[in-house]
């Protein structure tokens, strides 16, 4: 649901009632990850997706299904051989899709309206919802903030209000999107309660030092997969707003200094583009001891030869130097700005999701990977 945050916060701000079917759990080789979401209105506008296709027509279905009756609902489509061209997922895999309605008189309302708001304003929050359990629990919703404050709640039970508030706000730590199975009363008191707890948070900074054109075809590939991009130069004619007018940020400085003082996390990927000595040293030598998520420098194999020595000159140890991806980017055969753009956009991706890299004609590899780190998009599981 908070994956199409920014279009629910509009339609709660025009008071529009409509029904959102998320994406639960998935096996096998099903196409979105929990947290994706289908959304349809009043008046039959949808927007999003759960499947890619499959199964979006049956889902649209229940969608208006929960908005005439009120109803919340966990529907499971599969592959088979009699529904495979039907509702079925003709990719073999399953998905669980929770459907609930956001209506004005619904009490759940208020308390995603106050998520979405927050998601589409770039804030973290975790909204964690009943998959399975009581009746009287069914529909019901409880919104977490970074600090551990709440609202909404799970009706008469504060114990469990505390207990899936601290769970949750666990999964937002991480930025992650799944399932919590706790007890009715908190903790594991109870009989077992399945809920979806969804993270949103601010979208990842990608860091790009050097403003060249490289540069520029970057920052659009960056803003593309959803990251927060920063351009860094010391040279003011170069980085202007007028060469990176899609870029978030334009800052003339050195940029070790820039690196020194800016704020990163282990979702940052820093792209190192100028390829110059007197820039690059002094900047890998620090990006290599923080915790970020990419480290990578353009420049030929002689470059980067003479930078590795350089590094190690000035105290960069090989455990390090390890972390350095140089030359950036994946062999794609790229020669234009766009197209190397792309081979570090890849490398970054494969570097998160922990992809090899390799074509998949022919692999054994797997075509989706659960990675243990964070979508660069708005929600814990992203492209």
């Amino acid at each position: 649901m908070l994956d199409i945050a920014e279009e629910l916060n509009r339609w709660t701000g025009q008071d529009r009632d409509f029904a959102v079917a998320t994406v639960v759990a998935v096996g096998g080789s099903a196409p979105r990850r929990p947290g994706a979401a289908l959304a349809v209105d009043a008046d039959g506008t949808a927007i999003g997706s759960v499947s890619g296709g499959c199964v979006e027509g049956a889902v649209y279905a229940l969608c208006e299904q929960a908005l005439r009756d009120g109803g919340t609902v966990l529907e499971r489509f599969g592959y088979s051989d009699e529904d495979a061209f039907a509702v079925g997922l003709t990719c073999g895999g399953t998905i669980d899709i929770l459907v609930t309605p956001v209506r004005a008189a619904d009490p759940v309302r208020p308390v995603l309206a106050s998520a979405l708001a927050a998601a589409a304003r770039g804030e973290a929050v975790a909204v964690a919802r009943i998959v399975s359990g009581p009746a009287e629990l069914t529909g019901r919703a409880l919104t977490v903030r970074p600090d551990g404050s709440y609202e909404g709640g799970f009706g008469d039970r504060p114990e469990l209000d505390r207990t899936v508030a601290a769970e949750a706000g666990a999964f937002l730590d991480a930025g992650r999107t799944g399932t919590l199975e706790i007890g009715e009363g908190g903790s594991r008191c109870g009989a077992p309660l399945t809920l979806l707890v969804e993270s949103s948070l601010p979208p990842p900074r990608m860091i790009v030092f050097g403003a060249i054109d490289f540069a520029s075809a970057l920052v659009r590939v960056g803003k593309f997969l959803g990251h927060h991009v920063t351009v860094c130069d010391a040279r003011p004619v170069f980085a202007t707003k007028a060469r990176f007018p899609e870029a978030d940020e334009i800052v003339v400085e050195w940029p070790h200094e820039y690196l020194e003082r800016t704020s990163v996390d282990a979702r940052t990927v820093l792209c190192v583009l100028t390829h110059d000595a007197k820039f690059d040293v002094p900047l890998l030598k620090l990006a290599l001891r923080l915790p970020v998520a990419y480290v990578g420098a353009m420049g030929s194999r002689r470059t980067h030869l003479d930078r590795d020595a350089r590094l190690r000159e000035v105290g960069v140890t090989e455990p390090e130097l390890a972390r350095l991806r140089s030359p950036i980017g994946l062999d794609l055969g790229a020669r234009t700005p766009e197209e190397t753009a792309l081979s570090i956009a890849a490398e970054i991706v494969a570097s998160r999701r922990g992809g090899s890299g390799v074509s998949l004609t022919g692999a054994h590899t797997p075509i989706h990977h659960d990675s243990a780190s964070g979508p660069a998009g708005r929600t814990g599981s992203v492209a």
